[in-house]
């Protein structure tokens, strides 16, 4: 974790050297709560007007320079990774070398994607540290109930449509993977998630400027109609994703840019991890993974449900490769740790397999030896 502390500290000042030179929220989030001039609880709310309320302290009560501002969101950012490492060894706790030589949690821990989205003024890194206490938090939420309430509303005020996803996610798969729990507390359960939706229903729909809406439905076709083509058109990474089947669409959210369509220098660095994404990707293209993916504990089930929901709704408002790259770093370390629970109960049953073969030629030798005495 030390490593990854300096390491995540070089993308700040990768970042932050690209922001001089480039336009960035960053930049925009720093010089706007500099010169607010108005209350600071009027900043409160949610998505972009959140970013506000959170950097107007440091940028406007305690005038820090820019690069500081910097420096503090980027540790934001780390702290994220604190959590995503404690939420993968304590519920993974084997060991994985991938491709038989490198270490499969060392490997995930230092992606550069994560890690530029994650070290700066915006909402990639309060989100991304939001999500990780939320899910760290479920393995025991009695215990974790504050870490689990603050990652709960970090998530929601950073983006509203993201937390609900992940209370979706939450509430199907503890309900599908705890057999323990009885048909009255799952009923219960899902009443209380429909009200919880409910009320934050409004904040949802604002995301995508449908609050107050009388048909949604109509009414976010035309939005998913008209986000596509305006972040296609407008930018010189944009993809036509409205005509992509649902399939394509899926992959392009996931795995591209891959190299020939890769925007720009930092384009080529993210298709090689694309690449990487794919491969790790494909150890779960076999036949038990469906099986495994039924009887997996509600951690796994809560993740993949969480990874594809979140997946299929960005793939209808997403058009630009440049977005993709930064809205993604949310979401495929939650595929990943469903891929790393998957290898590592394979192994685990290998070695539990191992392990009885060898007891029985114990048994065998030992009852050989006992026959040769008598």
């Amino acid at each position: 974790m030390n490593q990854l502390y300096f390491y995540h500290l070089i993308f700040w000042l990768t970042y932050y050297l690209y922001a001089l030179n480039n336009p960035s929220d960053s930049k925009n989030y720093y010089n706007n709560t500099r010169a607010y001039t108005g209350e600071w609880l009027d900043l409160y709310g949610t998505s972009t007007t959140f970013m506000d309320f959170i950097a107007y302290p440091f940028t406007n009560w305690m005038d820090l320079p820019y690069v500081v501002v910097m420096v503090i969101f980027a540790w934001i950012g780390y702290l994220g990774f604190i959590f995503t490492y404690l939420f993968f060894r304590e519920n993974i706790p084997i060991k994985i070398k991938l491709f038989k030589r490198f270490d499969f949690l060392f490997i995930l821990m230092f992606l550069p994607n994560m890690h530029f989205w994650t070290s700066s003024l915006g909402k990639g890194s309060v989100i991304f540290l939001g999500i990780m206490m939320f899910v760290y938090a479920l393995k025991a939420p009695k215990k974790r109930w504050m870490i689990l309430l603050v990652g709960s509303l970090i998530t929601y005020h950073v983006r509203p449509h993201v937390f609900m996803f992940m209370v979706v996610g939450a509430g199907l798969g503890f309900m599908s993977g705890n057999k323990k729990i009885s048909m009255a507390q799952k009923v219960g359960a899902f009443v209380a998630m429909i009200g919880l939706l409910v009320v934050i229903q409004d904040k949802v729909l604002a995301v995508v400027n449908l609050g107050g809406s009388e048909n949604v439905v109509d009414d976010f076709q035309d939005f998913t109609s008209t986000r596509s083509q305006g972040l296609s058109e407008d930018a010189g990474s944009g993809v036509d994703m409205a005509s992509y089947p649902l399939p394509v669409k899926l992959f392009t959210f996931w795995f591209r840019p891959l190299f020939i369509d890769a925007p720009g220098f930092l384009g080529l660095i993210v298709s090689a991890e694309n690449l990487l994404y794919l491969l790790i990707t494909f150890k779960i293209v076999k036949k038990d993974f469906i099986s495994f993916l039924k009887k997996s504990p509600p951690l796994v089930k809560t993740s993949f449900i969480v990874f594809f929901m979140t997946s299929l709704a960005m793939t209808f408002v997403m058009s630009n490769l440049g977005i993709i790259m930064r809205q993604k770093s949310m979401v495929m370390y939650f595929l990943f740790f469903v891929i790393y629970y998957y290898l590592a109960e394979k192994k685990y049953k290998k070695i539990v397999k191992l392990r009885n073969l060898r007891l029985r030629k114990e048994q065998v030798a030992e009852l050989n030896k006992v026959q040769v005495q008598q």
